[in-house]
């Protein structure tokens, strides 16, 4: 349950909220698409298919670690950006519940500056910067 909002409660007009459902369902469809090409880079071939080594010889332990670190580090982006697909999904579902583009904390609005560089913000800055401090 949200508090009351400190600042002046601003609703978004039906025209902004189909600019920002536009712009998440744009920003989901590229985060997919990023992940379905880390998925077919690195998941669905072999270690020696990815070094492109036609050659019978064992692959080197230095090239061995650089593809695992590639790898990982693939995978990580592409859990970064799982995670972003899923911060989308809520957000598109607060256009539907009426609720987006209110802060989740304070319930005052999210500035529209906010909303064009982060359209799936939960957070006003004032509370992002309240959130940000407590994991520190």
């Amino acid at each position: 349950m949200r508090a009351k909002p400190k600042k002046k409660l601003k609703k978004y007009t039906k025209k902004d909220l189909k600019v920002y459902k536009d712009l998440l369902i744009k920003m989901k469809a590229q985060l997919l698409n990023q992940i379905s090409n880390v998925e077919k880079d690195n998941l669905r071939t072999s270690q020696k298919d990815a070094s492109g080594d036609l050659s019978g010889y064992t692959i080197h332990m230095a090239d061995v670690a650089t593809d695992s670190y590639d790898r990982e580090f693939s995978l990580s982006r592409a859990s970064t950006e799982q995670k972003a697909v899923y911060e989308i999904d809520e957000a598109l579902k607060r256009i539907v519940d009426g609720e987006y583009g209110l802060c989740m904390t304070c319930g005052s609005s999210i500035a529209k500056n906010r909303l064009k560089a982060v359209p799936y913000a939960k957070y006003c800055i004032d509370c992002q910067s309240s959130e940000e401090k407590k994991k520190q």
